[in-house]
């Protein structure tokens, strides 16, 4: 697939623009959805082609519907705090936080995106990239005896796509994901005497992998109706070797596995409405996934069976509609994900509190002709906290409390080839 010089320069700025951006936990460690048009409908819509960003979610969705470009930016506000109750009992071997709340640094970030597909009847190719997960924060207070403290995570996913249409209504598609990412930890030395390698857990500025994976999805339409299913293997990255010592297995940070399955209907030939399950599996991680007990107390931080940040797996369900209106597209949608951090892994969770469960979606594209538009979205994550003990504290003296809400704002233009 050639691209025109001036594409060529657009995918180069963003990918200048996505490198350095912090981008945060919505369904858990993934993204709400990914483009203007999903982002409006809460993530959902597997099962129709919403443009070129679609293989982001189904890499069949290109083969069925014109081709063409679609370029965003979004503007994304994560309020986080953590709140500790109780002040430290000072036994020997136990590990207390100072009490009070603290709010993270940080809350304003631009996210860019961008969608290409071609599409010739029978045979579409694409190229999405797009930004995923992450569990930024910062905050200017010395949480475990230094400051600031904080982590920053960011990854960037370039997947090329093709898909093949199958008779006049069915189609598949594949996707290759090529990903790198980069990480940064501060704050985190008093961890040091629990690790394998104390010199690699904290304050080694930015480290940074490459991995690869492979996204399959499958789009079937009928008269009423359509079905959508994709599969994302886990994508396998290169390690943190300046955080060998902090992240399981020697600084491995894999990106789980996950799928999606959505029915579309369409009742009305203006109304689509879309209802999507998404599963993410974060215990095949074990850095994502090991507790922190009893693991911290038979190996150390960074070892094959180091503790993590206690991850259970998430199912999350999202329901999206779109209405058209002469040169309007009016979207909404909802989306309820039980957040997976168990009570018992608060400590390692303060610097990842990836605990929001309710979003709610509003969206439109302005249609200019029957090429171009120019698409919104608009995205809240209610406030949603958890409350559980500081295990590594004697029994009953620490508390700590997560909290987080979030806004999410993103722009968009579209056109259809």
């Amino acid at each position: 697939m050639r691209l025109r010089p001036s594409l060529k320069l657009l995918v180069a700025a963003l990918v200048i623009g996505i490198m350095p951006a912090s981008l945060f936990a919505t369904d858990g460690y993934f993204s709400l959805g990914f483009g203007t048009k999903s982002k409006g409908m809460a993530g959902a819509g597997v099962a129709f082609n919403l443009g070129p960003m679609s293989p982001a979610t189904n890499p069949a969705a290109i083969a069925i519907g014109p081709g063409g470009f679609d370029i965003n930016v979004g503007l994304f506000n994560p309020n986080r705090q953590y709140e500790v109750v109780g002040n430290p009992s000072g036994y020997p071997g136990t590990f207390g936080l100072y009490p009070g709340k603290v709010e993270s640094g940080s809350s304003l970030f631009a996210v860019p995106g961008l969608g290409y597909a071609r599409n010739n009847g029978k045979l579409a190719f694409g190229l999405t990239m797009y930004g995923n997960g992450g569990m930024n924060t910062n905050y200017d207070f010395a949480t475990f005896g230094a400051k600031p403290t904080g982590q920053n995570l960011s990854q960037l996913f370039v997947a090329p796509t093709v898909a093949f249409k199958l008779g006049e209504n069915h189609a598949i598609g594949a996707t290759a994901i090529l990903a790198y990412q980069m990480f940064k930890a501060e704050g985190l030395q008093a961890f040091a005497m629990f690790s394998s390698d104390p010199a690699h857990v904290s304050n080694n500025g930015t480290d940074s992998s490459f991995g690869g994976g492979v996204r399959l999805g499958y789009l079937g339409n009928w008269t009423t109706f359509s079905l959508g299913a994709s599969y994302q293997t886990k994508v396998a990255m290169g390690t943190f070797d300046k955080y060998a010592g902090l992240f399981a297995e020697q600084g491995d940070f894999d990106i789980p596995a996950n799928w999606t399955i959505g029915v579309g209907i369409k009742p009305t030939a203006n109304l689509d409405i879309a209802v999507d399950v998404r599963q993410m599996y974060y215990s095949d991680v074990a850095s994502i996934a090991n507790p922190i007990l009893p693991n911290l107390m038979m190996a150390r931080l960074g070892a094959d069976g180091g503790a993590g940040f206690g991850w259970e797996d998430m199912t999350v369900i999202k329901a999206g509609l779109q209405y058209r209106a002469g040169s309007w597209v009016w979207r909404g949608g909802y989306s309820y994900g039980a957040q997976p951090i168990p009570e018992s892994e608060m400590l390692f969770n303060i610097i990842a509190p990836g605990v929001v469960e309710n979003h709610l979606a509003f969206g439109f594209s302005r249609e200019f002709g029957k090429r171009k538009s120019f698409d919104f979205a608009l995205n809240r994550a209610f406030s949603n906290e958890i409350k559980g003990l500081n295990v590594l504290e004697a029994p009953g003296a620490q508390t700590i409390k997560l909290q987080m809400d979030q806004w999410d704002v993103t722009f968009g233009y579209s056109m259809k080839f």
